[in-house]
């Protein structure tokens, strides 16, 4: 197949999305299917040109919402190269505008929506959910309905959309999804890491590694950190991620408010070497979410081996629960505290054997050949049935 993949942006600092597509059609190319992408990304930005599949970057007028007359020309001109389409994620006008220029052409198409309908966001900003209700009976639920099918990365974030927004059906689907193999173990990949910190030389330590966002629960982890800190004099904790919206210096100052300033550390986004160096040099991954609709840094560091504290609005945490390969908390305060403190008294055979169920559960559950499969099978059955 040729399949068109349809995203606002593809700049590996805005995370999951992104790097789902990345492993997801390297891992579709394998299997002999060919990916392009259009995107609203300006056409200069250097990350387009470093990205290992072929890139329409169109541009966009407006800052926010990424409005151009662009893409829905694009896509209806192009349509006919292409046998299937994905869209990724909703309320952007790669997702309007890429569904006018479908719509235009006859192209058939499904629709990730990456945890945007998660009712988080319902709870976190009322006022913007009101808006999002009219702007889906307007423009967005039509993106839906008139998908082949929605697609959903687990059976909890399909139930928690569920109700989200009135009106507008669509057909629903949950489909695998994972993360590639990481590159063999290497020490360039643990150098390149610690010469990111060289103020943490070489103490052990705890790896948060995300956007450092108010949804990540970053907040809630500087805090339990603080509680555990002079119980557990001998570890440190790396908050790494690329900082979009100002949220570093806030939690700098409630590091040394708290008198922990020098044991927690920032090294923003990392990547290549030293990303991967930080996975397998960690005692363990957190990532204290209030929402997340399936996590990929969660498989990657369960398939470096690495176990992970998570909370229960990461979608997966019944996987991870199940395979043994981390512990699971409530996203308050309280339960990213016990998160820490269990970890923290665990034995180190326990410890050990932790490290081995995260990566069996990487390959039961999260590994790309599985969701490759999974997802080449319903692109396949959209696009035989409308050449039928």
């Amino acid at each position: 197949m040729k399949i068109l993949r349809i995203i606002s942006c593809v700049d590996p600092e805005w995370g999951g999305p992104v790097e789902a597509l990345r492993v997801s059609a390297g891992a579709l190319r394998e299997m002999g299917h060919e990916t392009e992408i259009v995107s609203l990304d300006d056409p200069g930005a250097g990350y387009v040109g470093g990205f290992p599949f072929h890139v329409h970057p169109l541009g966009h007028w407006t800052r926010r919402y990424g409005y151009t007359p662009r893409m829905s020309q694009w896509v209806s001109t192009n349509a006919s190269r292409f046998d299937v389409a994905i869209i990724e994620g909703l309320w952007n006008h790669a997702s309007i505008g890429g569904w006018q220029g479908l719509r235009a052409s006859g192209l058939p198409y499904v629709v990730f929506t990456h945890g945007m309908m998660d009712p988080w966001f319902r709870r976190a900003y009322p006022l913007k959910h009101h808006l999002k209700q009219m702007f889906w009976t307007i423009w967005q639920g039509k993106v839906l309905r008139d998908a082949a099918t929605v697609l959903f990365t687990c059976e909890e974030e399909r139930l928690l959309a569920k109700g989200m927004f009135r009106g507008h059906d669509y057909s629903e689907a949950v489909v695998a999804f994972g993360t590639s193999e990481p590159p063999a173990r290497s020490q360039a990949q643990y150098n390149a890491f610690r010469a990111l910190l060289p103020a943490l030389d070489t103490r052990p330590y705890l790896l948060f590694l995300s956007r450092i966002h108010e949804k990540k629960g970053c907040d809630l982890l500087v805090s339990a950190f603080a509680t555990v800190a002079s119980s557990q004099p001998g570890i440190d904790l790396v908050i790494a991620g690329p900082d979009q919206v100002g949220l570093k210096s806030r939690l700098e100052e409630q590091a040394r408010q708290a008198g922990i300033g020098e044991r927690i550390h920032f090294p923003g986004m990392v990547s290549g070497d030293a990303k991967w160096g930080a996975f397998r040099g960690a005692e363990a991954f957190i990532l204290p979410s209030h929402q997340e609709n399936f996590g990929i840094v969660v498989a990657e560091a369960m398939a470096c081996g690495t176990p992970v504290l998570i909370t229960e609005k990461v979608n997966i945490w019944r996987e991870v629960a199940a395979s043994g390969g981390g512990l699971v908390e409530s996203d308050t305060l309280d339960g990213v505290t016990k998160l820490l403190q269990r970890w923290l008294s665990l034995p180190e055979a326990e410890c050990s054997e932790m490290r081995l169920r995260a990566r069996k559960g990487y390959e039961m559950s999260f590994h790309i050949d599985a969701a490759a499969r999974d997802l080449a099978a319903v692109l396949e059955r959209v696009a035989t049935r409308s050449a039928s």
